[in-house]
């Protein structure tokens, strides 16, 4: 028989990862299951400002200080897209694929989807014109018009940040007033650059490959209004901030909801199924917020402390509390970090001669402060193999001179990292060796100097330092695991395919994409994968209509827009081949 957990908790968000401090507190055999990054819609949250005794910090980094916390307790995390659930029975099974993982209680804390709002057009142009987040995709509609449409706190909080890029924010509210609190309405209100139009929804859009002109009607006057782009900008953006759909369809015909796909819960966060729980955005309740997800969470794990200890008192086990809840998730040290953003504190690494903090000195550039020094110094500690990266440096191209500081800087930080550096023309072989057909350019060679197939074209900073960390990580030390059935379907593929993964550096998505295609390469030798710095390529950002990150260009012809595991990948290789 496999591994029984206390508590299975489906979702890293907010709610589950407060579930998981308190479950883990307890003392429960706790394990989180997240399919992606661990934190949820706070990933795409640029502020927080609205969370007791935090006064202002980001989402990305309360949700990894949150996650910390859930790890200094003991609480294990898995990277798993669950595609199956049996709640029937005191045992609850899960599965990902043909991997199982059984507990006694579980917590569903799937939270919710942003809502699309269904106007002509709107699936036509997502990732195109229309996103669901300014944070990722802010800059790629910098001096162009911006239409924000909902009235809610995400819809208000967004249109101040877009401020930032856009060279007018118009606020399109289908009610009457805003429905979030007075002081944030009040700032969009009296914005020099937001205009507010009430009572309004869109009618349809139009263009060819982008969007060229987008029509309201107000609904009290019933007139209808057009904007078209100028011949200029050519185009606009749209940030549809219209509220959540619940993340629940898994569980359909499992757990009682209502006709929305919420599910019901006592106030004990009980659901119809004994053992079984919810919490944070996907129950019916009159406030989503951060502060009521957390709460959810802490109720949740209560209650399933109370009843894992009644069934085991049951069953007649007895445990032995006296041994100190781990510190290490069954992840390795690095799987861990993996999920932190790049320029946030890590665990610390254990003590090593070679690789020890306080010896990291005279940098070329501080590219890192001491906490992101010491994140990698624990993630490369692990590393067994020699590997090289390699760059060629256009001495006309100021971020090619920069990206080889930035190798410099990596390659101090541990012994087994080395580094190849070329001025262009001086070394035909290697350039065409790895490809260098854009600069910046970086490459990775195993220990016998073969390229890898992975490239870098940009210099990585923010969330993609992670992504250079990890590639590193996977091909000179034990890599991220990979489950033996998705690990034999990318040896199979038949290349050639060439993975271009465009980023910006503030999205928080685009690491796991990078990541995913990067690994990859590494199993197959007929897959190339390269992260490309969107704004470093205005050609190839103009040339695939790149208006959302990450955005995968396959081939250089099929694109897909959105954060992408190695299964969902793997799919459109598959589609790729039949087009």
């Amino acid at each position: 028989m496999g591994k029984i957990y206390d508590l299975i908790i489906i979702g890293g968000g907010s709610a589950g990862l407060s579930a998981g401090i308190y479950a883990g507190r307890s003392k429960l055999d706790t394990l989180i299951l997240e399919k992606k990054q661990a934190g949820g819609q706070l990933l795409n949250t640029a502020e927080v400002v609205n969370y007791p005794g935090v006064r202002h910090t980001t989402g990305p980094a309360l949700m990894y200080e949150m996650q910390q916390h859930a790890l200094d307790f003991g609480v294990q995390f898995v990277d798993a897209q669950i595609d199956r659930v049996e709640f029937a029975g005191n045992i609850k099974k899960l599965y990902a694929g043909d991997i199982k993982y059984e507990g006694r209680a579980v917590i569903l804390a799937t939270g919710a989807l942003p809502r699309h709002i269904g106007f002509p057009g709107e699936d036509k142009y997502t990732g195109h014109g229309v996103s669901y987040c300014s944070t990722c995709d802010g800059e790629f509609f910098s001096g162009l018009d911006i239409f924000v449409i909902g009235g809610g706190n995400a819809a208000a909080d967004e249109a101040l940040f877009l401020t930032r890029f856009g060279k007018s924010v118009t606020v399109i509210v289908r009610k009457k007033a805003f429905s979030c609190a007075k002081i944030t309405a009040d700032k969009v209100r009296t914005h020099p650059r937001i205009k507010v139009h009430f009572n309004t929804e869109i009618v349809d859009v139009q263009g060819d490959e982008l969007m060229q002109s987008i029509t309201f009607r107000n609904s009290k006057t019933e007139k209808t209004f057009t904007y078209e782009a100028s011949e200029e900008d050519r185009t606009f953006g749209v940030f549809v901030f219209a509220g959540y759909e619940p993340a629940t369809a898994l569980f359909a015909g499992q757990v009682r909801m209502d006709e929305s796909g919420y599910i019901l819960t006592d106030e004990q966060m009980c659901t119809s199924v004994t053992g079984v729980f919810a919490a944070g955005d996907l129950r019916p309740k009159s406030l989503r917020q951060l502060v009521t997800a957390v709460a959810d969470g802490a109720i949740a794990a209560t209650s399933a402390d109370k009843y894992v200890t009644e069934e085991k008192d049951r069953l007649g086990i007895r445990e032995n509390y006296s041994k100190a809840p781990a510190k290490t998730p069954e992840k390795t040290p690095a799987e861990a970090q993996e999920k932190a953003p790049a320029n946030s504190p890590a665990n610390a690494p254990a003590d090593s001669a070679d690789t020890a903090p306080s010896e990291v000195k005279n940098l070329p550039r501080e590219f890192f402060d001491q906490e992101t020094k010491e994140e990698l110094l624990g993630m490369f500690e692990k590393l067994t193999k020699d590997m090289t990266i390699v760059t060629i440096v256009d001495p006309s191209n100021r971020k090619s001179l920069l990206l080889r500081d930035f190798i410099e800087a990596v390659a101090v930080l541990n012994p087994h990292i080395h580094m190849e550096i070329h001025m262009k023309d001086e070394s035909p072989e290697t350039e065409k060796k790895i490809h260098a057909d854009k600069f910046p350019v970086a490459a990775f060679l195993d220990a016998k100097g073969v390229y890898r197939g992975i490239k870098f074209h940009g210099v990585p900073a923010d969330q993609e330092i992670r992504s250079f960390a990890l590639a590193i990580f996977n091909l000179a030390g034990p890599g991220q695991p990979i489950d033996p059935e998705t690990k034999a379907k990318v040896k199979a593929v038949k290349g050639p395919f060439n993975i271009k993964v465009c980023v910006s550096m503030d999205c928080h998505m685009c690491p796991d994409a990078v990541a995913a295609s990067q690994r990859m390469a590494l199993l197959n030798p007929g897959i190339e994968a390269e992260m490309i710095d969107a704004f470093s390529f205005p050609d190839i950002q103009k040339k695939y209509r790149i208006m959302s990150v990450p955005t995968l260009i396959i081939n250089d012809e099929a694109t897909h827009v959105g954060g992408r595991t190695i299964p969902e990948i793997l799919g459109f290789l598959e589609e790729y081949r039949h087009i």
